[in-house]
């Protein structure tokens, strides 16, 4: 099967392109943004208990993570898979339209503007990725289409009917590892952590939903190394690794951890209590007001003295 004629630019604005790898990354963010907000406010998943951010917080929370996912991206993918390009082409490193991004950089500096975050705001770590995780599935997804539409990171050669047979990779036709990618690290995770925000209604245990997610996308990733084509200037590692597999590998400890800890005793968040006052002067009665009856005072408190007349000698009318 050939692959198809995509122009890995949308569009031409003057000496400015606009390419499809660009619009996958926006809309991931915009996607995942809006998505944890809907999260804050369902209330029904969080089970009585406070949500992790509100929606301040969240708008605060994605510049950073912007941020996060662009430069751990592109570095990860310069210190994980071409090194050389540091000292042979270093401007190389701040043009990432010519390919290049690392998930697992991205998801290290995720992680660590995660820590940052929470240590600022006072909120749990792990409560914070159980917030965050739901909402990385969108750009995973996207992301791994516009590999498709670039025709990069293609799979290993094989028979099966849908082989593609990508530009610059031979005359063999080969898995499309990246639609793989994009149904499991996207489509399938999704669904997965969807059960479990609303039908397990996991979100108020610390740590299950951010478990979830990083053991699934090692598991995904490690198999998915299998057929896809190794890059063409990392070394052969023994057993049949890929760079891809090692960095996947600790994932899946880490997720399964972590999904040990939620488990634990104290883990759950506990329920809100709505008519509990702040303090005592929140209470709805002012403090130190005496109360007042009817029959406190009587109308003879107020009566003028026998004698007392009005004054009649005004010198004019206008004094009255």
């Amino acid at each position: 099967m050939p692959f198809p004629n995509f122009d890995p630019v949308l569009i031409h604005l003057g000496p400015i392109a606009i390419r499809w790898y660009a619009i996958a990354y926006i809309a991931g963010i915009l996607l995942g943004w809006r998505y944890g907000v809907w999260l804050t406010r369902d209330a029904k998943l969080w089970r009585g208990s406070r949500p992790t951010l509100d929606e301040r917080q969240i708008d605060d929370l994605v510049l950073w993570l912007t941020l996060a996912i662009l430069v751990g991206g592109r570095l990860g993918s310069i210190l994980f898979y071409n090194t050389s390009v540091i000292w042979t082409d270093p401007l190389e490193i701040f043009q990432p339209w010519h390919g290049g991004m690392s998930f697992h950089g991205a998801f290290l500096a995720v992680t660590g503007v995660i820590v940052w975050f929470a240590w600022r705001n006072k909120v749990d770590m792990l409560r914070l990725g159980d917030l965050v995780a739901p909402c990385v599935p969108f750009g995973l997804f996207f992301g791994r289409i516009a590999n498709f539409i670039n025709g990069e990171l293609w799979g290993r050669p094989t028979t099966l009917p849908w082989g593609i047979i990508f530009p610059n990779a031979g005359p063999e036709p080969r898995h499309p590892s990246e639609l793989y990618e994009a149904g499991l690290e996207g489509l399938a995770l999704f669904i997965i952590l969807r059960i479990a925000t609303h039908h397990l209604k996991w979100l108020p245990r610390r740590g299950a939903i951010t478990g979830l997610f990083v053991a699934f996308y090692g598991l995904f990733r490690i198999a998915l190394e299998n057929v896809r084509e190794p890059d063409r200037n990392m070394p052969h590692f023994p057993f049949g690794l890929t760079m891809g597999i090692m960095l996947s590998i600790p994932m899946v400890a880490v997720g399964l951890w972590v999904l040990w800890l939620s488990r634990q005793p104290g883990a759950l968040a506990p329920e809100m209590i709505e008519d509990e006052p702040l303090d005592p002067s929140q209470d709805g009665t002012p403090p130190d007001v005496p109360e007042l009856h009817a029959d406190t005072f009587s109308a003879t408190d107020y009566a003028p003295p026998a004698d007392y007349a009005p004054p009649t000698d005004y010198a004019d009318e206008s004094q009255r």
